[in-house]
């Protein structure tokens, strides 16, 4: 039971309450009044009542007066908001207040006209109209009697079917037809006839004279008054001592002033800083301007878990609503990853008594801040909660269009302001209809407005709990939705078995999700070579094509065993020439070229770690990573080595004719080197833009599993050319070098700076044949802008990663170039190289992002919240790599690599 509903008893009974000097419940009734239920009632709603007491004697709140009408009358706050929202777009129908019947039955039509007409002269808000005047300002122009015509239409000689079919065009008809404000009763009526014992009745108020607690006296007065216009008794309802407008002129009066300012100072406080938006996962792009399309899921709670749910509150002096409002709370943040949240709550605002019987706009939004930093369990956050609550209850009189204006926040057409999720819990009742004759049922809506992103309302029904979650179709997808509920029991479960663990670490996911989420989707174990480096995977394809081209560079070729006799020469001068020991890290600082791919293979034949060093790199970087990086000797040429004149070790420059006569004297045969898989293969520097560069050691078997699974996804073979254009500075160059010379396919090796040149790399694809490539998805832009591959007919592949790719360039990709796979692979440097990847073949029209997709093999990937809980299906947190793509750590960072 509300608050509002037990002050309503209490009076009923001609119980009072006050609070002693304690601030304990007094209590002083006549004998007999005090039964055991109304004992449980005042107990459940301890705290609510002791709130409302202590506001009351803190800050009287003047009883509302009839006023005369001899002028006019102000609207309330909440009824200008409707009214100015009406001036922008006149007949808006998201304000309508809908009640749908099937009466079964003898219907008396008169009576049933006749009561919803005794209902419009009872109520002064339902025969109003509103204009404004000279100077815009609106006021309220109550009318006399005004017969309510209800529109009747018969439709008995249609099959079921057929009437099924119109009963839905009526409904929604009715949903979508707008009051004209300056001129209609605040209520219509249509009577639908299928059968002489069965019709169905649509009632529709509008929100300016209306909520949902004026529905439902509405239902309750109109069932009295059929009743009596039936058996013919007199109309048995008490005369109400005011009206609408007397209480809105009250409002005006009492809520000014320094009244006003307090309880907004209150709101300005507790609202500061307030997200713009909430961070829940949407299904789909937010549109620019709001839509109301909306749907409904329904679950339940058994009356065991709403019966602990409740008993926990109680022993914390805590309502339900809290302990909802707590689990929540709870849910939002686990879904949107965020500790900020906001939702909105409706509140009857109905304190006096002599406005509980009234149909009017009475109905306030609280807005409730949750705050889950700090990572609270769930006793924490309802105790947060309570408080949270009392305090707004205290200021609840303000209303939230005040607190909007005063706020000014951030203001959009795409959603509402200040929150864009509510949480109700509705326990006023729907009212009860008992007609004389006549058995009805609800009619279900197929149309529903959402507000809101998001609603949960949550019913007390049995013992049990519906949870009833309306959302906008436009945003999320019914699956979403009905995870989300199914996650709000998992959480609510365990939050009652475990109140003061972390509810960031409590059980959300299924036992068959977690399986899902941990297991099935990172079940890509897959059995690599036992002996296996980068080395003896190219070593394997010289013996097997050894005459075929591997490299081909501005005109020339390179076969792929005259590179590994280059690459066996250098890398016989680093160990014995140059003393270079195994487990080494050796720089290269070299223009794209054969020389620069022959160093790389040299190094990792030589049992070393490759160390890109770009020549454009500021000298402090170049010099930190040298020092950073121990390196005694960097591959270069002569007008590079005065960049490392200024360290110990040595410049080994290629172009130099001594270093090329003695690399003729070393043997062109491979090594006897095993390089074992642990082994690391290079260290590639981070770009340094979250502080200092840290160079990432990544071993032989992270990347050789990275070529492997390549090889085995897309395939190449001696038909294909691959372009090599990335700077070696960056992840993306490991595989295009590595790539191609493992599985027998031609390296194609872009020019210094050519990586920059659209109209080049068109021309170098199209004269050499290219086959595969790569493009960070900024320079895919700029190839599709301009359509510079609509010549280069031998394209199969093309890959993405570096970046996020956008769905436009998808779209636009796919529509140039239909016959050309697009892939989008995602890695970070810390990792070798990709780590998922997602064919763009799957994209349907409608996704709002690119996925990075699934991992590649004896790759595990996870979403993880803070307390590294599992995040669900769409739900926000950090991506962690596990498996043997992941790189050893940051050389000589220990610290940074633990972390």
């Amino acid at each position: 039971m509300s608050l509002i509903e037990l002050m309503q008893l209490l009076a009923q009974s001609n119980i009072k309450l006050s609070l002693d000097e304690n601030n304990s419940i007094d209590i002083v009734a006549p004998e007999g009044a005090v039964t055991p239920d109304i004992l449980r009632h005042l107990k459940e709603s301890k705290t609510e009542l002791i709130q409302f007491l202590k506001r009351k004697k803190k800050t009287p709140v003047p009883a509302i007066s009839v006023i005369t009408r001899d002028k006019p009358l102000p609207l309330s706050y909440a009824q200008k908001r409707l009214w100015v929202l009406d001036q922008i777009e006149p007949g808006q129908s998201q304000y309508n207040i809908p009640a749908s019947l099937v009466l079964e039955g003898k219907l008396d039509v008169d009576a049933l006209e006749g009561a919803l007409n005794d209902v419009v002269d009872r109520h002064e808000s339902l025969r109003t109209t509103f204009m404004s005047d000279e100077d815009g300002e609106p006021y309220q122009v109550i009318h006399e009697a005004t017969a309510l015509q209800v529109q009747q239409a018969d439709f008995s000689h249609l099959s079921e079917e057929a009437q099924e079919a119109v009963i839905r065009e009526q409904v929604s008809e009715e949903g979508l037809q707008g009051f004209d404000l300056t001129a209609d009763l605040m209520l219509r009526g249509r009577l639908l006839k299928l059968r002489d014992d069965k019709h169905v009745v649509l009632v529709t108020m509008h929100h300016i004279a209306s909520d949902g607690w004026s529905m439902s006296l509405l239902i309750k007065e109109f069932s009295a008054l059929y009743r009596a216009r039936v058996e013919g008794t007199p109309n048995p309802l008490a005369p109400l001592s005011v009206q609408y407008g007397d209480y809105a002129h009250w409002q005006r009066e009492w809520l000014s002033g320094d009244v006003l300012a307090r309880q907004l100072n209150y709101w300005e406080t507790q609202l500061s800083d307030l997200p713009v938006l909430h961070g829940l996962p949407l299904d789909h792009g937010r549109p620019h301007e709001q839509t109301f399309n909306g749907a409904v899921h329904r679950s339940e709670l058994d009356a065991s878990v709403t019966s602990a749910l409740m008993a926990y509150c109680q022993s914390h002096e805590a309502t339900l609503f809290m302990g909802l409002h707590a689990v929540f709370a709870g849910l939002l943040s686990r879904y949107s990853n965020e500790s900020d949240i906001v939702v909105g709550s409706p509140i009857a605002n109905r304190e006096q008594a002599e406005i509980a019987e009234l149909i009017g706009f009475f109905v306030n939004t609280l807005v409730l801040r949750s705050d889950l930093s700090g990572s609270p369990g769930f006793e924490t956050l309802l105790l947060q909660s309570k408080e949270v609550l009392l305090s707004a209850y205290e200021y609840q009189q303000v209303p939230f269009e005040q607190v909007v204006e005063r706020l000014q926040p951030e203001r959009s057409l795409s959603h509402s302001p200040l929150f864009q999720v509510m949480l109700i819990l509705q326990n006023a009742g729907s009212g009860e209809l008992d007609l004389p004759g006549l058995s009805l049922r609800p009619l279900e809506s197929a149309e529903v407005m959402s507000k809101y992103d998001l609603t949960l309302t949550v019913v007390e029904r049995d013992g049990g709990l519906v949870l009833e979650w309306e959302y906008n179709r436009d945003l999320f997808e019914a699956r979403s939705i009905g995870r989300m509920a199914e996650h709000f029991g998992v959480l609510l479960s365990a939050a009652l078995a475990s109140p003061r663990t972390p509810v960031e670490s409590l059980a959300l996911l299924t036992g068959a999700e977690r399986e899902q989420v941990l297991h099935q989707w990172n079940a890509t174990e897959r059995a690599l070579p036992s002996q296996v480096s980068l080395a003896a995977l190219f070593e394997a394809q010289v013996a097997s094509t050894p005459t075929a081209d591997a490299l081909v560079f501005e005109g020339a070729s390179l076969s792929y065993a005259a590179l590994n006799a280059r690459a066996n020469q250098l890398a016989r001068y680093l160990v014995s020439g140059c003393g270079v020991t195994a487990g080494a890290c050796v720089g290269v600082c070299l223009p794209r070229s054969f020389e620069m791919v022959t160093a790389l293979l040299a190094i990792v034949k030589a049992g070393c770690a490759y160390v890109p060093l770009a020549p454009d790199y500021p000298q402090g970087r170049l010099d930190y990573m040298v020092s950073n990086a121990g390196l005694k000797t960097v591959i270069t040429t002569s007008d590079l080595a005065g960049l490392f004149s200024g360290h110990d070790g040595q410049s080994v420059c290629l172009d130099d004719a001594g270093v090329q006569d003695t690399l003729a004297t070393h043997s062109p045969e491979n090594l006897s080197l095993v390089v074992a898989p642990d082994a690391l293969a290079y260290v590639l520097y981070t770009s340094g833009s979250t502080g200092q560069p840290k160079g990432v050691m990544v071993e032989h078997l992270a990347i050789v599993n990275r070529i492997l699974w390549m090889h085995r996804q897309y395939r190449a073979d001696n038909t294909d050319r691959i372009l090599q254009k990335t700077p070696y500075t960056f992840d993306v160059s490991v595989w295009e070098f590595f790539w191609p010379i493992s599985v027998g396919a031609t390296l194609v090796i872009a020019r210094p700076e050519g990586h920059k040149d659209p109209a080049y790399l068109a021309r170098l694809i199209q004269d050499t044949g290219v086959t595969k490539m790569h493009f960070v998805p900024s320079m895919l832009q700029v190839m599709l802008s301009g359509n510079y591959l609509k010549d280069c007919e031998t394209i199969r592949q093309v890959f993405c990663s570096g970046e996020a790719l956008g769905v436009e360039q998808v779209r636009a990709f796919r529509q140039l170039y239909p016959q050309v796979a697009l892939h989008n692979l995602y890695g970070p440097t810390e990792a070798a190289v990709d780590v998922s990847y997602w064919d763009c073949s799957q994209y349907q029209g409608e996704e709002k992002s690119i996925p990075i997709g699934a991992p590649i093999d004896n790759i595990q990937l996870y979403v993880l919240n803070n307390a590294l809980s599992p995040v669900p299906v769409k739900g926000v947190g950090e991506l962690y790599i596990g498996g043997v793509g992941l790189a050893r750590g940051y050389i000589n960072q220990e610290e940074l690599t633990r972390r």
